[in-house]
């Protein structure tokens, strides 16, 4: 059995905090074993170690979450990467000509798509497992896991049941997100929540494949990646099922999207600088930034704090934030990477269209960023904290707290911390992107083995 852990999105219910590039499940607000904070995706891979899935498993994501990942979970970890973002559909048919053509899996191997972040028991887990025996039992198309609902939600999507099998039941309809009155009318049908998990043959989606007259190979597939329907995996694919069964999980289940499901599973009431007075009931503060956050008589709220902004909402009121900030366009003022932290100060425009960013950056000890080189901005970094190796041209020399580095543009440049680095970089030019990155090498033995080969001058 292989699984796919499918993600994506923005996360925009949990703004200011959740951003494209770190979206909800890369939130470290969840307590872990030993007290430190944890991220969803960080909890659910500690999950799949423990009951011995995560060998099997690969993350299908995009271009702009990779990164992250393998900042939160490590470089071990497969990941099919989308070229761009087309919905649900076409990443999991991506993810299965990587299992066929990549793994080597065999076409009556069964996957399990499941979503990176659900927030559950170990439990779970194991009853994923059961998904295999099911889907060759059953010779369904689809095989689901559904939870048994405690309570008339309307926030979810129902799963409603035609025939117990006894290891399964026969799925008659969906239903998305009913009235609470009817969602109770579902529940006496023994309907469960959809908790978005599915099972199929892998031969099952490359025969769509086939039909489509799309390549197998993931090479192929990711070039012509345009050409897969940009749909979601329910109306591609579920919808047009001949037999979809589903087995019931009785555990613990929650979807933690909105700030109102989040603060209830957090195991403190404040993370961040700040102060909430002994009055404000059931409130929660999350402050990313270096100035204090005080919260006088609240109730029933969430003040959560970032670069990108600052939310102060009644916690029931709290999903309506998506539809507020719909317009917002600003890039990512914060981002985590493999290497340490990126998060944006100050960005201005001038009446000659020339540009100034400033962000304030660090390199984890012993990292190191990629060896790359900018077309359209020059840079200046003041260095803060700690020593490092700067590698400018073909020339590698010592930095310090209290030096200044002027880095022209086309000019190739990398770091790698001794200690842990910060500096804060101002960058001018004109049309500056994170498209203007040009990168030649990644890991600091392949820079090494660059300058030896141009024979590279070594300053101490």
């Amino acid at each position: 059995m292989k699984l796919i852990l499918l993600s994506g999105g923005s996360g925009k219910r949990l703004w200011p905090l959740s951003n494209d590039t770190r979206s909800k499940q890369f939130l470290r607000v969840l307590e872990a074993n030993d007290n430190s904070k944890q991220s969803m995706v960080q909890r659910v891979w500690e999950q799949l170690k423990t009951v011995g899935l995560d060998k099997s498993s690969a993350i299908a994501t995009s271009k702009i979450q990779k990164e992250m990942i393998h900042n939160q979970i490590g470089l071990d970890v497969p990941i099919v990467t989308e070229p761009e973002r087309r919905d649900t559909f076409p990443a999991i048919a991506l993810a299965a000509s990587y299992l066929y053509s990549v793994e080597k899996v065999a076409e009556d191997e069964t996957v399990v798509v499941l979503p990176v972040d659900p927030y559950v028991e170990d439990g779970f887990f194991e009853r994923v497992k059961d998904l295999e025996s099911v889907i060759n039992n059953s010779e369904a198309d689809l095989a689901l896991i559904g939870v048994k609902p405690t309570y008339p939600s309307s926030k979810y999507g129902y799963i409603v049941p035609n025939e117990d099998k006894g290891e399964y039941v026969e799925v008659s309809h969906f239903t998305e997100k009913p009235t609470e009155e009817n969602a109770q009318k579902l529940i006496d049908e023994k309907a469960l929540w959809n908790c978005g998990v599915f099972a199929f043959k892998l031969g099952y989606i490359l025969d769509l494949l086939r039909e489509k007259n799309l390549p197998l190979e993931h090479e192929l597939l990711n070039a012509n990646y345009s050409d897969l329907p940009k749909i979601s995996f329910d109306y591609e694919v579920v919808e047009k099922a001949n037999k979809i069964v589903a087995l019931q999980y009785d555990g613990y289940w929650k979807d933690l999207g909105t700030w109102n499901t989040l603060t209830e599973e957090m195991a403190s009431n404040q993370i961040g600088k700040g102060v909430i007075c002994e009055e404000s009931t059931n409130t929660h503060l999350i402050n990313e930034l270096d100035i204090p956050v005080t919260v006088i008589g609240g109730k029933d709220l969430v003040v959560a704090a970032s670069p990108d902004g600052i939310l102060v909402s009644d916690k029931a009121s709290s999903p309506k934030i998506k539809e507020l900030i719909k317009d917002f366009d600003n890039p990512p003022m914060y981002e985590e990477r493999i290497w340490g932290w990126s998060r944006t100060l100050d960005y201005s425009t001038y009446e000659n269209k020339e540009e100034m960013v400033t962000k304030r950056i660090c390199i984890y000890e012993g990292k190191n960023s990629t060896y790359h080189y900018h077309n359209l901005r020059d840079e200046v970094w003041t260095i803060v904290k700690g020593e490092g190796e700067l590698v400018l041209d073909d020339g590698i020399t010592r930095v310090k707290a209290g030096d200044v580095v002027h880095i022209p543009a086309k000019k190739k440049h990398g770091v790698k911390a001794i200690s842990e680095l910060e500096f804060i970089e101002v960058q001018t030019g004109s049309g500056i992107s994170e498209e203007d990155i040009h990168r030649l090498a990644f890991e600091w033995e392949e820079i090494l083995a660059y300058f030896k080969q141009s024979k590279a001058s070594v300053i101490s």
